[in-house]
């Protein structure tokens, strides 16, 4: 696959042609840059092996509104108050999420060449910017309190040279065993040993399965990690970022997104993938098995005055891929309801916002002053969300249910911090979905949208899984542009890859990011973008290409 970038002008040094091939003697997987006639809308700058990106002038970001819309959810109905106006602007900035190993396990940014070229392309794209994870393993890996930040620095250098913005999320999950997951980093090796000495300093379900993804939320007060609590260590790797990269802060970096969970989401792992454990859409288990959680469970029955109920979880709740029906838990009429299932699941979730809490709380009072934004990302986990009990988030940690908001909970705490709330499935359609697993994605956005409108806080998006098509641009389109509730503040695309750059892919990206700034009005596709950049994207057929220079390997 070739893919040529045309524009108003060249991006490279015309003079040197030592170098030009033919379509036929590059690889498949090359990004190419043509000659055209030169234009006063673009500047261009000679480099090494690429001229610098254009800078390109856009209108400034700002808040679009979207709101509930009464379409029929079977089984569910959240009345929320307290609305507020939002802003008549609807532009919408979108990102892209790079590469998950952007950043090598040496600790050196990934082939600069390919990332130089592909953010000159989202450059000229209109993209606001990109996303990259900060991974906890591979900054912190050498052991306690030693940071290599430096690919990251090259990163934000460059970024900044493209006159893009960056969003940064401090990684503190493993890499690996989710969807999406294409490498492996896994936690510090000091963190995995001190692991290997205790292992309830994981998550563990009722088998006593451990899981290494994320440090288990029962341990966030206790200084089990070589003399510091987990939230200590997330607290000084956050302090040395800000010290590392404070001249970029609010400028270049204009948000952290701060991990909370497995995936970085505020969860329990209650749907690990790995080694086949869980399938889609099975309910998943509950988390809370780990001498940590068992004691504060403990502890919790007992201020109750119901001792009996501190032994366990719920006895009936079934296993990883069950259906709520096939559990006396989760099933229609089943104990989900109960005086002891509200007990638990106060409980349960309630340590969730709690560990959110405490996290957001370190991270506000590091990067308050830094004019850089501050997210929490949440789960779309929209499967079993048309039946009763809602089985899957409540495994999860959410305390959704036919009777019971979760997610106003989550987002009051995320006000307290002024942290924006990041969901996920915002490309999902509720006909897309398998029948039986009784989805909609569609209903756990507007119900998400309405909570952060009513806890007066924003909402950003991402999508859930990998999508190129014009339906799931249309869908997030929809999201963004509606006229009450909560709209999007931001969209963060699943991921820059060597599929994005394909023809139809990259014109379906370019004309979505166009309609994003036009608060959706234009959901038409065409070949030429007409924002005021002068650029298209199509493939080298023939096979007498003139004035083209390689640039770099995607």
């Amino acid at each position: 696959m070739t893919l040529t970038l045309r524009s108003s002008t060249s991006f490279i040094n015309l003079k040197d042609t030592r170098s030009l091939k033919t379509p036929e003697e590059f690889s498949s997987n090359n990004i190419f840059f043509a000659q055209t006639k030169p234009s006063c809308r673009i500047r261009a700058a000679k480099s090494s092996t690429l001229q610098e990106a254009a800078q390109l002038s856009r209108e400034k970001p700002s808040i679009s509104t979207e709101g509930w819309r009464n379409e029929e959810r079977p089984e569910k109905l959240h009345a929320l108050s307290g609305c507020h106006s939002a802003n008549n602007d609807s532009r919408v900035p979108v990102f892209v999420m790079l590469p998950l190993d952007t950043v090598t396990h040496g600790g050196n940014l990934n082939k600069p060449r390919a990332m130089n070229a592909s953010l000159m392309a989202l450059k000229s794209a209109g993209v606001e910017g990109v996303m990259v994870d900060a991974w906890w393993g591979l900054v912190e890996k050498d052991g306690p309190l030693k940071y290599n930040w430096e690919g990251y620095a090259e990163l934000v250098q460059m970024v900044q040279k493209h006159g893009l913005k960056l969003q940064v999320v401090m990684s503190f999950h493993q890499c690996g065993g989710n969807v999406g997951d294409s490498c492996s980093i896994p936690l510090p090796p000091w963190v995995l040993e001190e692991i290997s000495r205790n292992p309830d300093l994981v998550y563990t379900d009722k088998s006593g399965r451990r899981n290494p993804e994320y440090i288990a939320l029962g341990c966030d007060s206790l200084a089990v990690l070589r003399g510091r609590t987990p939230i200590q260590v997330y607290t000084d790797y956050m302090r040395s970022f800000r010290e590392r990269f404070k001249d970029y802060l609010g400028e270049v970096i204009v948000e952290i997104q701060v991990g909370m969970g497995p995936c970085g989401e505020l969860r329990y792992p209650s749907y690990p993938e790995s080694n086949g454990t869980w399938r889609f859409p099975g309910i998943g288990e509950f988390q809370c098995y780990d001498k940590y959680m068992r004691a504060s469970l403990k502890a919790a029955a007992e201020a109750k005055g119901k001792s009996d109920w501190g032994r366990s979880g719920p006895h009936d709740a079934g296993q990883y891929n069950q259906f709520p029906e096939d559990t006396g838990f989760f099933r229609r009429e089943g104990t989900w309801n109960g005086e002891y299932a509200q007990f638990f699941l106060e409980w349960y979730s309630g340590k969730l916002v709690e560990h959110g809490d405490r996290i957001l709380a370190a991270a506000k009072g590091i990067f308050q002053e830094t004019g850089a934004k501050l997210s929490g990302k949440v789960a779309g986990i929209h499967w079993h969300y048309r039946t009763r009990s809602h089985a899957a988030e409540l495994t999860a940690g959410y305390y959704n249910t036919r009777h019971r908001d979760g997610y106003l909970p989550i987002a009051r705490m995320m006000g307290k911090h002024g942290v924006v709330l990041n969901f996920t499935c915002m490309e999902m359609k509720d006909g897309e979905q398998p029948e039986h697993a009784n989805c909609s994605p569609q209903g756990l956005v507007r119900q998400v949208k309405m909570a952060t409108r009513s806890a007066r806080i924003e909402l950003a998006g991402e999508n859930a899984l990998e999508r190129y098509d014009e339906s799931a641009y249309g869908q997030v389109l929809e999201t963004s542009r509606s006229d009450s509730g909560n709209g999007l503040c931001a969209f963060t695309f699943l991921r820059l890859n060597k599929r994005l750059f394909e023809e139809n892919n990259w014109r379906n990206l370019v004309q979505f990011v166009k309609g994003m700034s036009d608060g959706g009005r234009n959901t038409r596709l065409s070949e030429c973008d007409s924002s005021g950049t002068n650029l298209y994207v199509g493939f080298i057929k023939e096979k007498n290409a003139k004035d083209v220079k390689e640039v770099a390997l995607v």
